[in-house]
Order: C-alpha cells, then structure tokens, then sequence
C-alpha cells in the first residue's frame, strides 16, 4: 500500500510540475508567431467592379471590428464584444497609412494574412476571421477596395494598440487556436445561377455565417465547415456592447425553432433589415443591406437544404438548448 501512495505521489508531482512548466511556458511566449511565406501573388488590378464589390465585402465583414469612431477610419479599436476572459484585445489599423497601416504591405501578404491570420511581421492575430474559402475574384475585390481611395482606408496615422491578452487567450492560442493553412489550388465562386451551391458559398466563404450561427466558436471546423458541431442551428453564445449574452439564431429550416416557416420575402427581411416575423434581431447580428436579391435567393435556398436542428433560442420564448 506504502508503495503504491509513494507512486502516487511521484505521478502527481510530475503532473503538478508539468503543468506549471506549460503555464510558465504560455506566460512567457504569449500569442505566438509563425515564419509563414506568402505565396508569389501578381499585383491586383482595381477595377470600378472590384472596389465596389470589396467596399460591400468590408463592409459586411471589416468594419464593424476596424472602424475607429474617432478617426471615421478603419484604423482600429479594442473589441467590447468579446468576453473579458480573453483580456484585452484590439483590431489593427488597416488604412494605408506606411507606418502604422498595411501601406508597405504587398498584395500577397494581404492575401496571406486574409486567410491564414499571420502578417508579414509572423504575428499571429487572434479573433480575426480567416477567410480560407472565400473565392480569389472576392479576394482580390477586398484589396482593391483596401488600395482605394475610400475615406474608410485613407491613410490615418493611428497606431495599433498592442494586445493585452490573458493567460487564456495566451493558453489557447498555443494549443487550439492555430493559423488556417493557406489554400494550394485556385478558388471560385460556384455560378449564382446554382442557386444552392451559391448559397453555400455564401455562407462558408464571402459571409462565414456558419461561424456565429453553429453551435460553438470552439467546435467550429474553418477547413470544413459542414463538419462544425450544430451547423447553422444556432445557440452561439455571443455577447452585445453591454456584455450582455445574447446566443445566435437558428437558420437550419426547422419549422418551430428555425426558419422553416419564414417565407423568403421574411428572409430577406431579416438579413438586410434585422427584422424578422418575430420582431428585430439583436446585435451583434449584422445588417446586411446591400445584399442583392440574388444573394438573398441563393442563401435562403441553400439554408432549406441544410439538416434541420431543433434548437430553440430566446426569440422562441425559451433558452437555447447547449
């Protein structure tokens, strides 16, 4: 008995010191960096079509996190609607300004950053959304529109504030949260003509709503999106600008607790004007009010294909199943 306590011990104590050997780890390293290489790029011709299809991109996907009331710039801010547990953390200015913006950076390490997370300096930028599956025509719209003349990207000379991460956001990103692997083969949209196969596009690439609108930001699958734990049913926990939590909408066709019984017309409602059969949508849901009406056919047809989720969420008059 002696002899198995002794072992016992010995086992806990070297569980105890490897656990505090990680800890003294993470705290020291913090938010990793990574020696990634963009792939060759030609420079990306900015089009009248591209900058303004990018604008519609940024807009929907850049602005709400970059855009500095101050400076009426994309030039960066701290984040309120993450969870204090992650600490302090911040958008980066991403105007052309050479010193403090993306004014020296190349097309390709855009691209790169776009979707892997990693800029040129190896930084690793946390809570960004990598945009792995958006096609490279969209791609190439977004940094025309990040190269124009916009008011939005004009160069602003508002530094970047430094990351003030905790010892969980630190933790996490040396274990779980890891950059996305850039793609090897072109990518394009499928025709919005395939009104289903546009839609899903949509919403793994250009828009990434399967990412608030599954079940867990840490069950999500970036690289296949389909895979992700409670795909498009909802129950998210995401939290407002008071810090409120307020769990994401099921969009699964699921006719009592998702959109099977929205009519397309009440769909597109909902996404462009945040007003859905059952009263308003709540931030942090976006406005999406320059959708077009091919958009929102492909999205509400793709969404009646999706495997239907019962999951009710607040607006059903219950708490979201987790």
């Amino acid at each position: 008995m002696k002899k198995s306590l002794r072992i016992l011990g010995y086992v806990v104590g070297l569980l105890v010191l490897a656990v505090a050997g990680f800890a003294t780890y993470v705290a020291a390293r913090g938010i990793p960096n990574y020696d990634l290489q963009p792939a060759p790029l030609a420079a990306i011709e900015a089009t009248p079509g591209r900058v303004e299809l990018g604008e519609k991109l940024v807009l929907a996907s850049c602005a709400d996190c970059h855009r500095n009331a101050k400076t009426n710039s994309l030039s960066g801010q701290q984040l309120m609607d993450l969870t204090p547990d992650f600490g302090k953390v911040y958008s980066a200015n991403i105007t052309q300004d050479k010193t403090h913006g993306i004014g020296n950076w190349s097309d390709a390490q855009l691209v790169s950053l776009l979707r892997t997370g990693v800029g040129p300096n190896g930084r690793f930028r946390v809570i960004m959304p990598n945009f792995v599956h958006m096609s490279d025509e969209d791609m190439a719209s977004v940094v025309a529109f990040l190269r124009s003349d916009n008011a939005l990207v004009r160069a602003t000379p508002t530094p970047s504030h430094a990351q003030e991460p905790s010892f969980l956001l630190k933790a996490l990103t040396n274990t779980v949260m890891k950059p996305t692997p850039a793609p090897t083969a072109p990518i394009a949209a499928p025709p919005a003509t395939n009104a289903v196969a546009y839609g899903n596009y949509l919403v793994v690439g250009r828009y990434k709503c399967y990412e608030c609108h599954s079940k867990d930001f840490g069950t999500n699958n970036s690289l296949e999106p389909a895979r992700s734990e409670g795909y498009l049913g909802g129950g998210n926990a995401l939290l407002n600008m008071q810090g409120e939590t307020v769990l994401s909408r099921n969009i699964t066709s699921e006719p009592e607790t998702g959109i099977g019984d929205w009519t397309e017309a009440q769909f597109a409602q909902a996404v462009k004007f945040g007003m859905t059969p059952h009263g308003p949508l709540a931030y942090p849901m976006p406005k999406y009010s320059r959708l077009t009406d091919e958009e929102v056919h492909a999205l509400y047809a793709y969404l009646q294909t999706v495997p239907k989720i019962k999951n009710a969420t607040p607006e059903d008059g219950v708490v979201a199943v987790r």
